[in-house]
């Protein structure tokens, strides 16, 4: 077990890193950048689990296109989870001398990690990244999740359907299930899914939402302040 106030999970979204148009070198090097000197700096260490973003999409596209009809969920969710391993890989190079050399993707198992950085992808069918993250916290005795998303905040509901959405700066857990249901599907895009929130509620996992690519909101959230996003506790 880890259990170090100066350990932290942060949830990056795949749509940070494979935004629709290809991936975003400038947003990797500034993360980059700005790990490195949390690390060097604050001594920090960081567990990142990585989403698939765009690419999982296009893969499931691509795939029904062909086939011209609907893919099983499993069938679309292999692919979203070899996306996450594909962006996984690529973070772990981007760390290579600060990060362990294994991406974590199998969460029966408990890795002994010494290296400030550790990354984790998605594992199998019916498991996004963010249940991934807080299967970390579980297996490391953490009981925090940074969400590092494309959206500043949750809203109440819908803004792209509803005008008048309003932002929420913090939301409990039971509130926040009512919004985005109790079901996952392949592909799902919320701001932290409906089955990692039901084990986060369940194991008392705090989880905070914000847009990833402010960095230094970011660290305010890093520090315990307040930020620009939404608290789930």
């Amino acid at each position: 077990m880890v259990q170090d106030a100066n350990v932290f999970v942060l949830s990056l979204g795949g749509s940070l890193i494979v935004p629709n148009g290809g991936i975003d070198v400038d947003f990797l090097t500034q993360f980059h950048d700005f790990i490195r000197d949390q690390v060097s700096s604050k001594k920090r260490r960081f567990f990142i689990t990585v989403g698939g973003g765009a690419i999982t999409r296009d893969y499931q596209a691509a795939a029904r296109a062909v086939r011209q009809q609907d893919l099983s969920d499993i069938d679309a969710d292999w692919l979203g989870v070899h996306a996450t391993r594909l962006n996984a890989q690529l973070i772990r190079a981007i760390f290579h001398d600060l990060a362990d050399p294994r991406v974590i993707k199998h969460y029966e198992i408990i890795l002994k990690i010494q290296s400030p950085v550790a990354i984790a992808a998605g594992w199998k069918p019916g498991w996004s990244t963010d249940y991934c993250a807080v299967t970390v916290c579980q297996d490391y005795g953490l009981t925090q999740v940074i969400n590092m998303t494309n959206v500043d905040q949750v809203y109440d509901k819908d803004p792209n359907k509803f005008p008048d959405a309003k932002p929420l700066g913090a939301i409990s857990w039971a509130a926040y299930r009512k919004l985005v249901g109790d079901a996952w599907k392949p592909g799902m895009n919320a701001p932290f899914d409906p089955i990692a929130s039901k084990l986060a509620q369940e194991v008392g996992v705090t989880v905070k939402i914000l847009n990833g690519k402010n960095l230094k909101n970011l660290e305010l959230a890093l520090e315990g302040k307040p930020f620009v996003g939404t608290l789930i506790q």
